[in-house]
């Protein structure tokens, strides 16, 4: 009887660590304090902002409060409530409630400070910014795929990218957040590797493979992305929250969810082109155009889209899923064909340490292997500055676009002349058997 006690004991004390898969250990279960605090913009970025956080079951009520942010202490005196809408999540025997506020109402390019709670349980309170009015300078960052070993190596390249560019007006993730769709320690990592950038600083996400399951014939969405994430649905009919636009300080941020429907979403995609009264125009999506990696081609996607990007002269194409680095612009027709009449650059890249081999039949202008990044991108009026750096800091890959009356973008080359990184000539393992975690 002493030994059956002793095993239950130790059963039902171990704490709920995950790090299997060589993953860092973290503890998933929800609890009265909120978590996974994530800022996004569900409407018009200029007057309002959403957020969304998780608790255990207990918390049945909560509420955003918000205020403009004062040097004085005392600005939280001045704070209003929003009731939060909530909804229960179970899966595989877990369960959670996520909650979810639009602050509404909000002055333009204005520093707010928000907290999420209820009774006597709250988090710290986050600074943000509105977005202007009118069309202003604006700085974002771009990663690839996180996917894998997240709080362990993804976490050094987010933080990393906010030191550098500590005035980041938003985030935007082009798929492949986490490896496995469903599993929750995983979120998990995701949401602890950035910690308190999540939620202070928006985030625009889309979804890659990864964040689909298979459940008999057919793939799904997680069940954990629209509980996490509150996005603008002004999508197509059935996309709701992966497929979406946004519009910020003179540029038109669009979503495209590139694992089903391509078909589907081009004729949404031409409207909200044709309608497009910004001078800037940037589309994120998972699977790349043009593949960066070797065995890959995303042919149907390239058909039913890049016509549309060609026509409407889209200005910049930022995704992910080749776990390589990529950049190149002027694409035809063929992989090695130069467009003079189209002025589109094309982006591939990888933030996560799961590394693949770039293609032979080069398309790119500059591409790089075995190598974690993260992109810095500013928009200055007709010019936008682009630099692409390394986990470590290193600048790696950098262009300027500058806006032509009635003619391409002009592509100013600032690359740095240093080799480009390739499996030959990087970091090996110590031992070819070593694990990297």
């Amino acid at each position: 009887m002493r030994l059956i006690y002793l095993i239950l004991l130790t059963l039902f004390t171990v704490p709920a660590y995950a790090n299997e898969h060589y993953r860092a250990a973290v503890d998933s279960l929800p609890s009265q304090i909120p978590d996974r605090i994530v800022l996004n913009w569900s409407e018009n970025p200029t007057t309002t902002a959403s957020v969304t956080w998780r608790t255990d079951t207990s918390i049945t009520q909560a509420e955003g409060q918000i205020a403009k942010a004062n040097a004085s202490a005392n600005f939280t005196t001045w704070s209003w409530s929003k009731n939060a809408r909530t909804e229960k999540w179970e899966h595989n025997g877990n369960t959670a409630h996520f909650h979810s506020v639009t602050f509404k109402g909000l002055k333009p390019n204005t520093l707010y400070a928000y907290r999420v709670g209820s009774g006597d349980i709250w988090s710290s309170w986050y600074q943000f910014r509105t977005a202007s009015a009118e069309p202003d300078e604006f700085t974002f960052i771009y990663f690839g795929d996180a996917q894998n070993n997240l709080l362990a190596l993804w976490a050094r390249t987010i933080r990393t990218a906010v030191l550098d560019a500590p005035h980041a007006d938003f985030i935007l993730h082009a798929g492949d957040l986490v490896n496995r769709a469903n599993r929750d320690s995983e979120w998990e990592e995701w949401f602890e590797s950035g910690d308190w950038i999540h939620a202070k600083i928006p985030s625009i996400s889309t979804p890659g493979n990864h964040e689909y399951y298979k459940n008999g014939d057919k793939r799904h969405l997680s069940v954990l992305w629209r509980p996490h994430f509150t996005l603008p649905e002004n999508g197509p009919e059935g996309f709701t929250e992966t497929t979406y636009y946004t519009d910020y300080q003179g540029a038109r941020i669009i979503s495209l969810n590139s694992n089903e429907g391509r078909e589907e979403q081009a004729s949404w995609l031409e409207q909200v082109l044709k309608d497009n009264p910004n001078k800037w125009t940037f589309v994120t999506f998972h699977h790349p155009v043009y593949s960066a990696s070797e065995g890959r081609d995303n042919k149907d996607l390239r058909e039913a889209w890049k016509p549309i990007f060609d026509k409407y002269a889209v200005d910049l194409v930022l995704q992910g899923h080749d776990h390589s680095y990529a950049r190149g612009n002027n694409i035809g027709n063929g992989v090695t064909v130069r467009d003079s009449t189209k002025g589109t650059v094309y982006v591939v890249s990888v933030s996560g340490p799961k590394q693949y081999k770039l293609r032979k039949d080069r398309w790119m202008t500059r591409g790089a292997e075995n190598t974690q990044l993260y992109q810095v991108i500013t928009v200055s009026g007709d010019t936008l500055s682009y630099r692409a750096m390394t986990a470590v800091g290193e600048l790696y890959d950098a262009f300027d676009l500058v806006k032509q009356m009635g003619k391409p973008n002009k592509l100013i080359d600032r690359a740095p002349q240093s080799p480009e990184r390739r499996w030959e000539n990087t970091l090996e393992k110590k031992d070819k058997d070593d694990k990297v975690y």
